[in-house]
C-alpha cells in the first residue's frame, strides 16, 4: 500500500528547481544557495478538531491544510521554498484518501512555486491527521514577527473578518504575496495571521510587544458571511462578535507607523483591502472602543487547544 502510495506521488508531483533529491529515497535534499535565513512552520490537523471528514471532500481538506501553513509563512513575509506532508491514514481507503489530499495540495504548492520535497505515512484505527512542514526564504527586508509592535503604531487588517464556517475556513487564499509586497513596500513593524480569532491573535501581538492596543469596533471590517451566520444561528452573537473571535480567517493582522499606516489605507496597494483598525499603545492591556459605549476593556475570544 505505502509503495504503490509513493509510486503515484512520484508521477503527480512535478519536478522543481529547488529538488535536487525528492520523494523516493530516505530524505530530500534542496538546493538553495541564494537564501540566507529560512522561516520553518509546522501545522498540524485532525479530523474531528479541525474538520469533519464525513462531510467534506478531502481535497478540500487537503488544500486547507497545506494554505494553513503557506498562512504563517504570509504572517512572517516569508517566500515558500519547500515542504514536506506525513499522513496519519485511518486503514479503510488510505490510498484513495491520501491521493485526494495530495489532489487539494498540489495546485496550491504549484500556485505558490512551492516543492513538495517528501514527507511519511503511517496507518492506523484513529482519526486522519496531516501534518505539513514548509520552509520559507526570509525576504530582503526581514522577517515580521509578533514582538515588533511600538506604541502609537496603528493596527492594520487586510480583507473582512468573521463567520469562516460558512466556507472560507476551507477555501481562503493564503495571503503570501500580499505580506510580501507590503513588507517590501512600506515599514511595517509586526504581523500575525488571524487563525484563532481577531481579538486573541491580537492580545499575542501585545503580549509578545511588550504593549497594549486600543481596537476601535466601528472600523472592524465584518464579512457578509458573519452576517448570515447571525442569521442562522440563534446564539445572540452579533456579526461583529463572529468578527472578532470566530478565527480561521487568515487575515493578516500588522502594526505600522501612524504615518506609515495612513498610506497604505490611502493608497490600498493590494487588491484585497486594508482598514485601520486601533492603535497600540504603551499601557499595557487590551481595550476596546466605539461611539456608542466608549472604551472599555476588550476580552479576548477565539480558538485556543485545551488540554491539561
Amino acid at each position: 500500500m505505502e509503495a504503490e502510495l509513493i509510486a503515484q506521488l512520484r508521477r503527480r508531483i512535478p519536478a522543481h528547481p529547488l529538488l535536487r533529491l525528492g520523494p523516493g529515497d530516505d530524505a530530500a535534499v534542496l538546493r538553495m544557495a541564494d537564501v540566507d535565513e529560512c522561516v520553518v512552520t509546522v501545522d498540524l490537523l485532525t479530523d474531528g478538531v479541525d474538520f469533519r471528514l464525513s462531510k467534506v471532500d478531502p481535497r478540500r481538506v487537503g488544500r486547507k491544510s497545506l494554505a494553513a501553513n503557506l498562512s504563517d509563512l504570509a504572517a512572517m513575509a516569508a517566500r515558500p521554498l519547500a515542504g514536506v506532508v506525513a499522513l496519519a491514514l485511518p486503514r479503510r481507503h488510505g490510498l484513495r484518501l491520501a491521493l485526494e489530499l495530495y489532489e487539494g495540495m498540489l495546485p496550491l504548492a504549484e500556485r505558490f512555486s512551492l516543492a513538495i520535497a517528501g514527507g511519511d505515512t503511517n496507518s492506523w484505527d484513529g482519526p486522519l491527521v496531516v501534518s505539513i512542514t514548509l520552509l520559507g526564504a526570509v525576504t530582503e527586508r526581514g522577517p515580521l514577527r509578533r514582538g515588533g509592535a511600538r506604541p502609537g503604531d496603528h493596527i492594520l487588517v487586510t480583507g473582512s473578518l468573521g463567520g469562516s464556517i460558512l466556507g472560507h475556513h476551507f477555501d481562503f487564499m493564503p495571503r503570501v504575496d500580499e505580506a510580501i509586497a507590503l513588507n517590501d513596500r512600506y515599514e511595517i513593524h509586526a504581523g500575525i495571521d488571524i487563525s484563532d480569532g481577531l481579538s486573541i491573535d491580537l492580545a499575542h501581538l501585545v503580549e509578545e510587544s511588550g504593549c497594549g492596543a486600543v481596537l476601535d469596533l466601528d472600523a472592524v471590517p465584518v464579512a457578509e458571511a458573519a452576517r448570515r451566520l447571525t442569521g442562522q444561528l440563534a446564539d445572540g452573537r452579533t456579526p461583529l462578535d463572529h468578527a472578532l473571535s470566530d478565527g480561521e480567517d487568515f487575515e493578516l493582522l500588522l502594526a505600522a507607523p501612524p504615518d506609515v499606516a495612513e498610506r497604505i489605507v490611502a493608497e490600498q496597494p493590494l487588491a484585497v483591502p486594508i482598514s485601520r483598525i486601533g492603535h497600540f499603545t504603551a499601557e499595557p492591556g487590551l481595550w476596546q472602543t466605539d461611539k456608542a459605549a466608549g472604551r472599555q476593556k476588550l476580552i479576548p475570544r477565539g480558538w485556543q487547544h485545551e488540554f491539561d
